[in-house]
């Protein structure tokens, strides 16, 4: 196996979860809202964020997108452990990718199309959770050795644990703990989930319990990890074999060590607390040598091969979904079903927003139109 080249496995994995986040849950979502019946609340619970404490399906969406940025890092950058030095050029490009994806941010989720300044959030979307992991794991990658992005990794890891123990006291309030106290104190009104009032003042959204700031350090942690499991696949020191099931081993590894840390620290992503980290990144491991043996050691995997319209224009895909509303052309070319359809009308239209984006996607793909950030 040529593992100068990057494995199919890491673009069907990716492209499996923008499909998740982007077609399927909203297709699943929309059936839902249709079928109350009890008998759907297993399915409802995995497809719904859990409120705090936990971990669902839905849950690894956000953690496995951050994860897959950092895996593709041994090979996009592999020439920089061949003896080429980063440079100038190396640099501009790291800077650029952090720009874009935090303005692609803002047109997500930063509220920057609104045109109100009041009502902008500078850091609250997953692609800018991206640009901090990604930046820092990119630089360690280049600067240091194995042993050096461990150490940088794991002091990421632990400085978050003491910020939380030593100034936090663990305190896992919703609202009150340290890494909640941080974002209200750095971003103030700017913060995501801020109620402005008509009288022009503003409160905090007590709903809103996502934190970003101190987060950011096991933001790093987990695309970093991504990275050291695209370092173990790329390592043709081993049989291919070998690396997935190392892999998988891993990740089981860290699953049990996340569950082992929760009972003092609980598994909650809306903080990324550590051993939602732990867990989570063990769970992506998994995930991504399940797929490496599947498809690049036992070539398995072409019928997943459609996967990568989404796995190889990942940023084009979450923003095209996350930002353009399909809704008026699906019911302009689909309103005659609503006589026949009835109470399933809505799913349709979610139905041909999803097919107009796999198209859009399809297309990219064929004409080799690819976002680069």
């Amino acid at each position: 196996m040529d593992t100068s080249k990057r494995l199919s496995s890491l673009d069907i994995l990716r492209g499996l979860d923008l499909f998740l986040l982007l077609a399927a849950g909203p297709i699943l979502h929309s059936f839902l809202r249709i079928n109350a019946s009890p008998a759907w609340d297993g399915v409802r619970h995995q497809l719904s964020h859990v409120s705090w404490e936990g971990f669902v399906l839905w849950d690894i969406i956000m953690p496995l997108f951050m994860f897959m940025s950092g895996a593709t890092i041994p090979f996009s950058m592999a020439r920089y452990k061949e003896g080429e030095k980063p440079g100038k050029a190396f640099y501009l490009k790291l800077l650029k990718r952090f720009a874009l994806l935090f303005l692609l941010g803002w047109i997500v989720q930063g509220n920057l199309l609104k045109l109100d300044f009041k009502l902008f959030h500078p850091f609250a979307n997953t692609l800018q959770a991206i640009a901090v992991g990604y930046v820092f794991a990119a630089l360690a990658f280049v600067w240091f050795d194995k042993k050096g992005r461990w150490i940088f990794g794991s002091a990421c890891f632990l400085i978050y644990l003491l910020v939380f123990w030593v100034f936090g006291h663990m305190d896992m309030d919703p609202q009150g703990n340290v890494a909640m106290l941080v974002d209200k104190a750095v971003l103030g009104s700017h913060r995501d989930g801020v109620i402005w009032n008509a009288d022009g003042s503003w409160n905090w959204n007590e709903g809103y319990q996502y934190t970003w700031i101190l987060s950011s350090l096991n933001f790093v942690v987990t695309v970093m990890l991504g990275s050291y499991a695209g370092g173990m696949l790329k390592d043709d020191s081993m049989p291919p074999l070998r690396r997935g099931i190392l892999l998988a081993g891993t990740g089981v590894t860290m699953v049990l060590f996340g569950l082992a840390m929760s009972p003092f620290f609980p598994v909650i992503k809306k903080i990324w607390s550590s051993s939602m980290t732990l867990y989570s990144g063990g769970i992506c491991c998994l995930l991504l040598a399940i797929m490496y043996i599947l498809v690049d050691v036992f070539g398995k995997g072409k019928w997943l091969d459609w996967l990568k319209i989404f796995g190889m224009n990942s940023i084009a895909a979450y923003c095209i979904g996350e930002v353009l509303d399909f809704s008026s052309v699906s019911r302009s070319l689909l309103h005659g079903f609503e006589h026949i359809t009835g109470d399933y009308y809505p799913l349709v239209i979610t139905a041909g927003n999803v097919l107009i984006l796999c198209l859009i996607l399809a297309y990219m793909r064929k004409k080799k139109i690819f976002l680069k950030v």
